[in-house]
């Protein structure tokens, strides 16, 4: 973080060639004191430093090895939280739950102190005592100088901050200037705290990507005033393990002309998260992002899920599966999953990944959702498709792609 790129492991000469072109690029966590952000954090001074590799990150395969992306030593670390535990105290906690290497805590210590630093307070409804309208302008503003400040060239804004309950649709959500009023009085609360993140984003003039199930910019207003914008955006849920595997095998079983009868799960989670989703309303939205691909990719609602909050697992998620097919000549068969791991372990990388993918974006002059990097995502934005084998085609396909158009667009105005 702040190296240079040619120090940076992993890159070849695009890669290098594209870091200068980029410039450095911002990453402004919502959510950035939390587990996830702070795991990715850690990661990009441990890759940075030379001390890990970046296994994990789709970005460093060798599908993407002419692809022109920031170099991570380029990637440069800020955001918004209401917690007051700084990332250094939480890496800590992670070391202790078994999670971190104490080493490599100690190694990067100095680099999260240095994007603590840069952590802005967030929004808290509860202790809400201005208009949303002008919390919008500080949080955006908070962007922007962080943008200045830091000398860098687009600042990406991602969302891994807790799952919301979903909301229920108003009139406000549907019309920009009946928004706009509600939000300039202090006495109402219009918009949730992922929305009005989201917004934030958007009046900062910042790509922006949904990590969680919450209602982010799922509503019409903000899709238009993005649109409006010319930001690209991406989300939503960030497709980590279970799913994953669900979008694997489902598409398996119907290449080979099986029918899927039932599709019964289980997580189990504890830490933040676990009570995070032992909230009935919490939980709801979680579980529809989870089940809607899968249901798109069976054909019907054979899915039964259910999210247990189980605090001894700290921050170890463990997914079970039992999945029964009809076969050849009404035959069954039936097959069991079990699934455990670090789930910020799997996530930070994705984080990366999505940061150097959204700068491309940006880069290429993408506007709106960016269905390709659909990839990441249980219920993705601007796509239909859930088999995990496509996507992974059109996110190459389209990162190839946007790469041409960025070295196009920064050859034609000598940046190149």
């Amino acid at each position: 973080m702040g190296t240079s790129a040619d120090s940076t492991p992993g890159t070849g000469p695009m890669a290098e060639q594209a870091s200068h072109a980029y410039g450095r690029t911002g990453i402004w966590l919502i959510g950035a004191r939390g587990s996830v952000a702070t795991t990715a954090t850690a990661g990009l001074a441990a890759i940075t430093a030379g001390l890990a590799k970046a296994t994990g990150c789709v970005t460093e395969q060798d599908a993407f090895g002419g692809v022109a992306l920031p170099a991570f030593g380029d990637l440069v670390v800020g955001g918004h939280d209401i917690s007051s535990v700084c990332m250094a105290k939480r890496a800590e906690a992670l070391v202790e739950s078994g999670m971190l290497p104490p080493h490599l805590v100690e190694a990067v210590r100095p680099q999260l102190l240095e994007a603590d630093q840069r952590v802005r307070p967030g929004y808290d409804p509860a202790q809400q005592q201005e208009a949303q309208a002008e919390v919008a302008r500080r949080l955006a503003q908070d962007i922007l100088d962080f943008k200045r400040s830091s000398g860098l060239d687009c600042v990406i804004v991602i969302d891994v901050a807790s799952t919301e309950a979903p909301v229920e649709q108003i009139p406000e959500f549907a019309d920009a200037d009946l928004l706009l009023a509600a939000l300039e009085d202090p006495a109402r609360q219009v918009l949730p705290a992922s929305s009005l993140s989201a917004y934030a984003a958007i009046l900062a003039g910042s790509p922006y990507a949904c990590f969680t199930p919450s209602t982010a910019l799922n509503l019409p207003v903000l899709r238009q005033l993005a649109a409006q914008h010319g930001i690209p955006t991406a989300g939503q849920d960030g497709k980590t393990g279970q799913t994953w595997l669900r979008s694997v095998l489902a598409p398996a079983f119907a290449a080979r002309g099986l029918r899927v009868l039932s599709w019964a799960g289980t997580n189990l989670l504890g830490g933040g998260d676990g009570a995070t989703l032992a909230d009935p309303l919490a939980v709801s939205g979680k579980l529809q992002s989870k089940n809607r691909g899968l249901q798109e990719l069976t054909g019907g609602a054979v899915t039964p899920l259910h999210i247990d909050n189980v605090q001894d697992l700290g921050e170890t998620k463990v997914a079970w599966d039992h999945i029964n097919v009809e076969g050849f000549l009404g035959s069954r068969l039936s097959l069991q999953t079990t699934w455990s791991a670090y789930d910020s372990m799997l996530a930070a990388p994705m984080v990366l990944d999505l940061s150097r993918l959204m700068a491309l974006a940006h880069a290429a002059g993408e506007e709106g959702h960016v269905g390709a990097l659909g990839f990441f995502f249980k219920d993705p934005w601007g796509s239909d498709e859930h088999a995990f084998a496509h996507q992974t085609r059109n996110l190459v396909e389209w990162a190839r792609s946007a790469s041409a158009k960025a070295a196009a667009g920064a050859g034609s105005s000598g940046q190149l």
